[in-house]
C-alpha cells in the first residue's frame, strides 16, 4: 500500500478515483490537482441548464466543499502541472513546486478542439465558457454552432429554449453522425427543424474569420453564414502532453491497461484521456462520456488501493434537446440491423443494433427501462430473438 497518491485533474475521473479508493479503505495522502479555479463541477449540465441560466454553479457541484475535508483529500484548484518525472517520482508545477507521488492518476480529461481563431468564436467546455456564450442567448440574438454532435446540438436546443436564432452546421449528412444510425439521424433533423433551428448537413467548412464586425463561417462550396457569435462544437482533443513529454505510451489518448496501468511505473490513467481495452468487443476505444469517466475513475481508484479488477463497461450517454431525453448505451453502427420497437415519430422508442442478430448497441426516447435491460444484453452478447423470447 502506497502513502502519498498525487490525482492530475479535478474532473469527474479524478474526484470518483479518489472518492472509491477511501471508500476501498486506502489511508494515504490524496492531493487532488485542478487547473480550473473552480471547485469540481459536472460538466453535462454546462450546456444546459447553465448556459440557459436555470442553475448556478454552485448546483452542480460534483462534492459539497466540505467533503474534501471530510475524506482527507487535499483539493488545490487553478495549479498547473508543467511536468512529470517518472523517474523521480514527481510531479513539477508551473509555480516551480515539486510534489513527490508514490502513485500518480492522470486525469486531465480534454479540451475543446477548435481549428479556427476568430475573435467572434466561442467554445463550451468548462464553466468559464458559459458566461461569454450565456449573454448571447436572448431574443433577437443570433447564434451559428458549428457541429452538430451531443454539444453542439444541446447549444443549439438551450439556444432556441431562450428564443434566440440558430444556424446550426454540420459536415455529415445527418446530425449526432458518431451515435445514431442513418433513420435515427433523420428524427433529429426533423426535431431540429420543428423547432425553428436552421439546419444545415453537408457543410465542410472552408474558413471562420471576422468581417466587418461579424463572424462569418464561409464553406468550401462558397456558401456563407454570418453572426456576432460563433459556437465550435467540433469534438474534443484528449490532454496527453504532460503523459508524452514524460514518455508515457499516448495514442489517441494515454494508452491503459485494463486495470488504467500506463507504460510508466506507478502511473496510472482514467477518464476521457485514457484510451483503454475494450473488454466487450475487443480491441480499443477511447470513451468521451460523463459516466464512463465516472465510472472508470471509480474502478482505477479502487485498483490504485489494492484491487485487481479490470474495467469492463458498456458505454451509455443521454442528451437532452427540446424535451426529449435520448440515450444511447453500446457501440450502434451503421453497418448494424435496425429494429424498432414503438414509434419513431411520436419520439417514444427502442431501437436496436443488431450485428448476425446479437444486439450491439441501442437507442431511445422515452424508454430508459429499455436502454438498461439492452446494456445488459451488449455485455453478455446476448441475440435480440432470445432475450425477447424470454420475455414473452
Amino acid at each position: 500500500m502506497t502513502h502519498r497518491t498525487v490525482i492530475v485533474g479535478a474532473g469527474i475521473a479524478g474526484v470518483s478515483a479518489a472518492a472509491a479508493m477511501r471508500r476501498s479503505g486506502y489511508e494515504g495522502e490524496i492531493d487532488l490537482l485542478g487547473a480550473e479555479p473552480e471547485l469540481p463541477y459536472r460538466r453535462p449540465p454546462v450546456s444546459k441548464e447553465i448556459v440557459r441560466g436555470e442553475k448556478t454553479p454552485d448546483e452542480i457541484r460534483i462534492k459539497k466543499p466540505e467533503w474534501y475535508e471530510q475524506q482527507s483529500v487535499s483539493l488545490r484548484t487553478g495549479v498547473t502541472v508543467e511536468a512529470i518525472d517518472v523517474d523521480a517520482h514527481v510531479v513539477r508545477l508551473a509555480d516551480g513546486e515539486e510534489v513527490g507521488y508514490d502513485q500518480l492518476l492522470l486525469a486531465t480529461g480534454g479540451r475543446a478542439r477548435n481549428p479556427w481563431s476568430a475573435s467572434g468564436i466561442r467554445t463550451l467546455r468548462s464553466l468559464a465558457d458559459a458566461p461569454s456564450l450565456q449573454s448571447e442567448l436572448a431574443p433577437g440574438h443570433h447564434l451559428i454552432v458549428v457541429g452538430a454532435g451531443l454539444i453542439g446540438s444541446e447549444i443549439a436546443a438551450s439556444a432556441r429554449t431562450t428564443g434566440c436564432e440558430v444556424t446550426l452546421l454540420e459536415t455529415a449528412a445527418l446530425p449526432l453522425p458518431r451515435l445514431l444510425p442513418p433513420e435515427l439521424g433523420e428524427l433529429y433533423v426533423d426535431l431540429h427543424k420543428s423547432e425553428g433551428t436552421d439546419l444545415h448537413t453537408g457543410v465542410e467548412v472552408a474558413s471562420i474569420e471576422d468581417e466587418g464586425g461579424e463572424t462569418v463561417v464561409r464553406a468550401t462550396d462558397g456558401r456563407t453564414w454570418s453572426a456576432k457569435v460563433v459556437v465550435v462544437a467540433v469534438g474534443m482533443e484528449p490532454n496527453v502532453e504532460l503523459a508524452e513529454a514524460a514518455g508515457i505510451q499516448v495514442a489517441n489518448g494515454i494508452v491503459v491497461d485494463a486495470f488504467g496501468r500506463t507504460s510508466a511505473p506507478d502511473v496510472f490513467a482514467a477518464g476521457d484521456v485514457a484510451n483503454q481495452p475494450n473488454g466487450v468487443l475487443g480491441g480499443r476505444h477511447r470513451v468521451e462520456h460523463w459516466q464512463g469517466a465516472q465510472n472508470h475513475g471509480s474502478a482505477i481508484g479502487k485498483v490504485m488501493a489494492g484491487a485487481e479488477e479490470p474495467f469492463v463497461e458498456v458505454p451509455w450517454c443521454w442528451s437532452d434537446q427540446y424535451g426529449h431525453n435520448l440515450q444511447v448505451t453500446g457501440w450502434p453502427e451503421t453497418s448494424h440491423e435496425l429494429v424498432v420497437h414503438g414509434s419513431l415519430d411520436d419520439r417514444d422508442f427502442i431501437a436496436y443494433l443488431l450485428d448476425e442478430g446479437v444486439v450491439r448497441g441501442a437507442v431511445g426516447i422515452g424508454r430508459p427501462r429499455d436502454i438498461r435491460a439492452a446494456e445488459k444484453w451488449i455485455a453478455a452478447g446476448q441475440r435480440l430473438e432470445d432475450v425477447l423470447g424470454a420475455e414473452s
